[in-house]
Order: structure tokens, then sequence, then C-alpha cells
């Protein structure tokens, strides 16, 4: 699959979260080669997840408001309730 490089607008806030997790994701791996409470590498893994969540949303969010957009513009504001609604419903995955 060879296809042209695409820059999403929050590649930047996407980075920003995906090095915070992988930031997060460090220190769970050295707080186990320490032998740290169970309850303390639940929460940075929690902390990891959350993070990686984040990001996953902002690049569908942002890949629905400029690569989707473009794609129901000239069929007018009808065609942009689907997007809409598809957005809104991810907050929940």
């Amino acid at each position: 699959m060879n296809a042209a490089p695409h820059t999403h607008e929050s590649r930047s806030a996407v980075a920003k979260r995906l090095k915070r997790a992988s930031g997060h994701l460090l220190k769970v791996i050295e707080m186990i080669e320490v032998g740290r409470p169970c309850i303390d590498l639940a929460q940075q893994l929690h902390a990891v997840e959350s993070a990686i969540h984040e990001a996953k949303k902002a690049l569908i969010h942002d890949h629905l408001d400029h690569c989707l957009d473009a794609a129901v513009v000239s069929s007018g504001k009808a065609a942009r309730a689907p997007i809409d609604e598809f957005k809104a419903i991810t907050r929940y995955l």
C-alpha cells in the first residue's frame, strides 16, 4: 500500500499524546522491574491507555472534520449530518 503522505491538522497534538503514552509506558516497565505494587502499575497502565485512546480519538475526529468533510461539501448540509452524528457517537468508543 503506497499511499501519498497525509498530514492531519492534529498531528502535533496526536504526537504529543503518543509521546506522553510512551513516557508512561517506560515508567510502567521501570516500575515492574523494581517490583512496585500492582495498584501503582494499574494506575500507570490506565494513563497509557487513556493517552492512546485520546490520540486515536483526535486523529479520527480530525479525519472526519477535514478529510470526509471535503467529500460531502458539494452534497450540501444534509450530507454533513451523518458525519456529525458519527463524530458524536465516537466519544463512546
